[in-house]
């Protein structure tokens, strides 16, 4: 199973929202979020995307 990485995201976003105090705690806490947010993109930009499958070229009929 792949991970959702855009749902990740989505959560870290809505946790560091919830922390709105300007304390110590939350500040710091929405610091590491904010770390995590680009670790999460970083991942999610360089994962890869899937295989390619070539089919074989079909042979074309001159009957038109």
């Amino acid at each position: 199973m792949n991970s959702d990485f855009a749902a990740a995201r989505q959560f870290l976003e809505k946790a560091e929202q919830s922390l709105c105090g300007r304390d110590t705690a939350s500040r710091q806490l929405r610091e590491a979020i904010e770390l995590l947010v680009e670790a999460v993109l970083t991942a999610e930009h360089t994962a890869p995307r899937g295989e390619v499958v070539m089919f074989p070229a079909q042979k074309r009929s001159n009957i038109r």
